[in-house]
């Protein structure tokens, strides 16, 4: 059994409550209440670290039946907050499996709630907005809902958040390039993805992975052929420094490859604002449009946190990079899904092409950052 009949309640900042039972560990946790759409890939959800500091609800209703397995793992734990489901399985029922959801919740200490209606809570956040949120169970259930809200109040808001430091490497490491070698690549982990260091990696490239805390002189002493910008959780508004760093590199003429966060903060590199988008958009469904080719892609995302440009012209960087364009938008909303720099060799995506878990519709953009890399380092010898 993945549940017990232990009380829980999940309280939101505008005082709506929704009463369940205990999932995973027990006690008390708070974070911003967002939800995830995807039919599968809870595993690659839960570490995902671009979830820290957020309550995850999953709208397909059974979770868990396919168990945890080291193999699927995006990191070194689970990230998120907390986990919000309507029906955990009860027995897990896949030959990859190696253990129970439930034995990886007790073992990171992540608070649950389950056998709730997700599709209530679902369409209550679609018209109100992602929102501040606890989940209590256990001991902690029976606190009084005046209490459990006033406590759930005193979380702070996700925007003016920087939690890059909470999920980045402490320390460098490389995973050399898995094919034939061409080059090799900086990531600031600001929250990456083991998948993502392995596409890198298929391309050829030695892919130097560095604490987001890194400076811009010690990217440059590195030697590397490019800089790429993972994705990560919080903010982008809160990343100063790292927006500093990206301009200092970009000024160097070092190519550049951003995805998620790392899209947000080439837009504020750029010159461009940043916002908070009402609920985001989490799941591997969501349709974007390539301008360029005009091609539809299904695509992973996880963002709550959006660039503010115009997505019908090419603009001037108001921070002095040249023609800026919009590659790709949402067909959902037109939230802008990807930049293109048309005078220095920068592009990025505010989704997730390592598709961990998700379709495969955007993996040339790894492709495509190769052969920039590749032709950029050509004309440098010209």
């Amino acid at each position: 059994m993945t549940t017990s009949f232990d009380p829980a309640v999940l309280v939101l900042e505008d005082g709506t409550r929704y009463a369940g039972f205990g999932f995973g560990a027990r006690g008390v946790v708070f974070g911003e209440l967002v939800f995830a759409t995807g039919m599968t890939g809870y595993q690659e959800t839960l570490t995902d670290p671009s979830y820290a500091g957020q309550i995850v609800m999953m709208t397909a209703p059974h979770i868990g039946n396919t168990g945890m397995n080291d193999a699927d793992m995006e990191s070194r734990r689970i990230w998120v907050s907390g986990f919000v489901v309507r029906d955990p399985s009860r027995v897990v029922s896949n030959f990859r499996a190696e253990r129970s959801l439930t034995d990886d919740l007790v073992r990171d200490e992540i608070v649950g709630i389950s056998s709730l209606d997700t599709r209530a809570v679902t369409r209550h956040i679609r018209d109100k907005g992602a929102m501040r949120a606890g989940i209590f169970s256990g001991a902690e259930y029976a606190t009084s809902a005046a209490e459990q809200l006033a406590r759930v109040k005193d979380v702070p808001d996700m925007a003016g958040q920087n939690l890059s430091d909470r999920v980045s490497t402490e320390k460098a490491y490389v995973v050399e390039a898995t094919t034939e070698r061409v080059g090799s690549v900086a990531i600031l982990d600001l929250g990456v993805k083991k998948s993502t260091v392995a596409y890198i990696a298929e391309r050829g490239f030695d892919a130097h992975v560095v604490p987001q805390s890194i400076t811009a002189p010690a990217v440059l002493a590195l030697g590397v052929d490019a800089l790429f910008f993972s994705n990560g959780p919080g903010d982008p508004a809160a990343s100063d420094a790292h927006v500093e760093l990206l301009r200092e590199v970009l000024k160097s003429g070092m190519p550049f490859f951003g995805i998620c966060f790392g899209n947000q903060l080439l837009g504020r590199a750029l010159g461009f604002g940043t916002y908070k988008l009402p609920f985001g958009h989490r799941g591997i469904n969501q349709p974007v449009l390539d301008k360029r080719s005009g091609r539809v892609e299904i695509t992973s995302q996880n963002h709550g946190f959006a660039v503010d440009a115009p997505i019908d012209t090419v603009i001037e960087s108001p921070e002095g990079f040249g023609r800026v364009e919009v590659s790709h938008y949402s067909l959902n909303d037109h939230v802008v899904e990807g930049l293109r720099c048309l005078d220095i060799d920068a592009f990025s995506v505010q989704y997730h092409p390592e598709a961990a878990a998700g379709p495969h519709d955007s993996m040339y953009l790894f492709d495509q950052f190769r052969d920039m890399v590749l032709a950029s380092r050509k004309g440098a010898k010209n």
